[in-house]
């Protein structure tokens, strides 16, 4: 039975917004991307459905119109997939039938030659991915029975709700597979082209190895990285590829191997190409480092009165030190998130998947630090936020200013060696939510209890990156056994 479901498009207009796109399932094997010509701002759009606003205005109209409109398409296109000869019921007749109807629905007072198209002898073969993604016939080097696996990436990204950070690593992903592509058609010729019924676990280790040695390509081929694919900002260039560590490279590969279980569920592909796969499978963390709580008051209590800017951001980090929530977190509290001195919120990054509400006392120290920025940003928000950046490098320069220099050992991200550095030199917001989850377990010692006000799940195993069993948890745990 036909079936429709909608979707954003990833491509923004200058207001913002995306147009919405039906995908028609016709029959199974053929599925057809249909322009609506309608246009929404993302907010207005979740998990296929168009979100009306609250109260009632000319927005409110609009987008009741819209989805009418949209509506109507979708009744008109399943009544002709239920009613009309099953040859006729191809890609191209079923795109002519919408932009048909638009033509008519937009232009009623016009009348629209009817669409006919000449009943083929033979029914023609299934559709592939590539026909239904692509309006444009496919290359003649590409094989009839290959699919892109670009317009279907960039379907998964629209489609999955996640958080900013994991968007941003699936485009460093989708743009990574481009290169690759770019670099196979160099070493094999023009006709190579990824895609996804012929990606295989040999391409999976391939792309690894890519991913491995694409700043050393880059010295070799720099015009492989002359266009972003996703022409996003075509003022903007594109940073270097750099050396990437293993932690990087396993992010990478989950992120697109996530990306096959998608292309599975919407029976796009039928074997997982990641089975077998022997490659780097886990990160590797060193121990937790994070200060002390006389090194943050020592830094709470410092006199910057001389910069300004930075006793604001020094305000902010130690703010964050005591309620722990990730810096994409923080940035979005408003006085409305602080009921009776608690701060309430529902962390970004696993809202998708768990929408736990994370409720955090404030201390004196806390509710002063709120008294003193009431009303002073310009967003409304609780504190006088810069970007994230900013924040990392302000936060270097507060704590050598305050004199936290001492030396920790740490995992080099790229060589995943053991080196000595100065906490001046990698502190940034993250060491604020360490310094809350290791300061509270060394007095509590119950993940559960402190992963409640950190937004961890019980049983966590990210929440061990946070705390270390340091020599006094283990001194008094001996002390049980006199």
């Amino acid at each position: 039975m036909a079936s429709i479901t909608r979707y954003l498009s990833s491509k923004k207009d200058s207001n913002g917004k995306a147009e919405v796109m039906l995908r028609l399932t016709v029959r199974r094997g053929l599925q057809c991307r249909l322009h609506t010509n309608m246009y929404l701002l993302p907010s207005r759009f979740n998990d296929g459905k168009i979100v009306m606003p609250r109260i009632k205005s000319a927005d409110h109209y609009e987008i009741a119109q819209i989805n009418r409109q949209i509506q109507d398409m979708e009744n008109h296109l399943l009544d002709i997939c239920l009613t009309e000869d099953v040859q006729l019921l191809t890609y191209e007749y079923m795109t002519l039938r919408a932009k048909a109807f638009l033509s008519s629905y937009n232009n009623p007072k016009e009348e629209t030659a009817p669409v006919t198209l000449k009943t083929p002898k033979k029914q023609k073969k299934t559709q592939t991915l590539a026909e239904v993604l692509h309006p444009e016939p496919a290359s003649k080097s590409v094989s009839a029975n290959d699919s892109s696996i670009f317009d279907a990436f960039k379907e998964y990204m629209v489609n999955k709700n996640v958080s900013e950070g994991r968007k941003a690593r699936y485009k460093v992903v989708y743009r990574s597979l481009y290169r690759y592509e770019q670099y196979q058609k160099l070493l094999k010729g023009r006709k190579f082209c990824l895609s996804l019924q012929s990606f295989s676990v040999d391409d999976a280790r391939d792309f690894e190895k890519f991913l491995r040695e694409e700043f050393e390509l880059y010295k070799k081929y720099p015009k492989l990285y002359a266009e972003d694919p996703l022409n996003e900002d075509t003022q903007r260039k594109l940073p270097k590829p750099t050396k990437r560590g293993d932690n990087i490279i396993v992010s990478l590969l989950r992120c697109l191997r996530a990306f096959f279980h998608y292309c599975m569920s919407k029976s796009y592909i039928v074997k997982d190409p990641f089975l077998g796969f022997d490659g780097t499978i886990s990160e590797r963390y060193g121990t937790p480092f994070y200060i002390s709580i006389e090194e943050r008051d020592k830094i709470a209590d410092f006199d910057l009165s001389k910069s300004k800017a930075l006793e604001v951001q020094r305000d902010i980090f130690i703010f964050q030190t005591l309620i722990g929530c990730r810096v994409s977190d923080m940035m979005r509290l408003t006085p409305k998130d602080i009921i009776n001195g608690i701060v309430e919120y529902i962390p970004k990054k696993t809202m998708h998947e768990r929408a736990t509400v994370v409720r955090v006392p404030l201390n004196q120290r806390g509710l002063d630090i709120l008294a003193k920025y009431k009303g002073v940003d310009s967003q409304g928000r609780i504190l006088p936020f810069i970007s994230t950046q900013k924040y990392n490098d302000a936060i270097k320069k507060i704590f050598k200013q305050c004199g936290i220099t001492r030396m920790v050992t740490v995992l080099d991200p790229v060589t995943g060696e053991e080196v000595k550095r100065p906490m001046d030199e990698i502190a940034s917001s993250h060491l604020a939510r360490r310094t809350f989850v290791g300061n509270l377990y060394k007095k509590v010692k119950d993940p559960n209890l402190v992963g409640a006000l950190s937004g961890h799940a019980e049983g966590s195993k990210a929440f061990s990156r946070y705390r270390e069993i340091d020599d006094d948890i283990k001194k008094e745990l001996i002390g049980y056994l006199d």
